[in-house]
């Protein structure tokens, strides 16, 4: 929890300044649809030398950027990179969630998103309804201080920020709705089966595709302001993810086809302002039968473990009113809040 003002809501969206079509998206651009283009050739329509286009091509690689250089045909990135494109993902969305939304950026490159929107918060750049979505994360973070591995243009890392009149006892179990939301949509692109692992991870099977990180800006006994973080492996190199500690999947993967980003990132955004709007109406109980169909822990043995204790060990029950996970353990149900936990399936 950190303690500060709320900040005035600022104007409407505008335009991504200028400064983030850098040099290098300005190549890679060029190269999204997977064909050779000749070094002369890009050199001509970007202006500058082929010696030019070798430097910002060792950017891209130093970006984690795969790129096919072949004598006599040129560059390429193989298979292709779908670029997110803010006009895009904007004309994709209702109206009703346009209306919404305070400022609306696209970023290549940050440190990480909810950190952005976090400092926004506090600089009162940004507000209630505040969204950010990055092309890469160069230190993404995820709970208990995990880093989230974010490589360039392969998936999706987005914040908003999302202001509660009541503070942060209405935030039970607000992790678990922006999990449904996130849910809704993969089911939208074509991914069936996600699952939820309380209390905040999307996977397939046993696999982890996604997560979310709620940080709280505000004063405790007063309104709050919540940065929620969404990630989503869409398409992960494996060479970028070595890594990841545990086992990991992608919508490529469970979708056995390749996921256009921007149109996730349009249904995504959609579904988290919907599931935001009834949550802050009607509170988690709302949504509570909805979890018992993506509960990924229900009747499974489960290890719990919080700050560097040896945690707890118990059979996965569901969850309370409030979000909390019932564990039978052999000295009856216990209630876990999410907080700073882990759950790790035993066996």
């Amino acid at each position: 929890m950190t303690s500060g003002r709320h900040p005035p809501d600022p104007a409407p969206h505008r335009p991504l300044p200028a400064a983030e079509l850098n040099e290098e998206t300005e190549l890679l651009a060029l190269l999204a649809d997977g064909e050779f283009r000749s070094g002369e050739w890009l050199a001509g329509r970007l202006g500058i030398s082929r010696a030019g286009i070798w430097k910002r091509v060792g950017k891209l690689a130093e970006r984690g950027i795969a790129l096919e250089r072949v004598s006599g045909r040129g560059y390429r990135v193989p298979g292709g990179i779908e670029l997110l494109d803010r006009e895009r993902i904007a004309a994709a969305l209702p109206e009703r969630v346009r209306a919404q939304l305070s400022r609306f950026e696209l970023r290549r490159v940050v440190d990480s998103t909810n950190a952005l929107v976090l400092e926004g918060l506090r600089a009162g750049t940004l507000g209630h309804g505040a969204v950010v979505f990055a092309e890469q994360q160069t230190s993404g973070r995820g709970r208990r201080g995990r880093r989230w591995v974010s490589p360039f243009g392969c998936n999706i890392y987005c914040s908003f920020a999302w202001r509660f009149d009541a503070g942060v006892a209405a935030l039970e179990g607000l992790s678990l709705v922006i999990g449904m939301a996130a849910v809704r949509a993969l089911a939208r692109v074509g991914a069936r089966g996600v699952m939820l692992k309380w209390p905040n991870d999307l996977v397939a099977g046993a696999a982890k595709l996604g997560g979310i990180l709620i940080e709280i800006d505000g004063e405790l006994a007063g309104p709050v302001t919540a940065v929620i973080g969404v990630g989503i492996n869409v398409s992960m190199p494996p060479g970028a993810a070595t890594d990841i500690e545990q086992s990991w999947t992608d919508l490529e993967a469970v979708c056995g086809a390749r996921v256009g980003r921007n149109a996730l990132a349009a249904v995504l955004l959609e579904s988290c302002l919907d599931v935001l709007g009834d949550f802050a109406r009607y509170g988690f109980g709302h949504f509570a039968t909805e979890w018992d169909r993506v509960d990924a822990l229900r009747g499974l043995e489960v290890s719990v473990l919080a700050g560097s204790g040896p945690g707890v060990q118990g059979i996965a029950n569901g969850i309370d009113a409030s979000g909390a996970l019932r564990l039978m353990t052999s000295e009856g149900e216990q209630l876990l809040s999410g907080g700073e936990t882990s759950v790790r399936r035993n066996g």
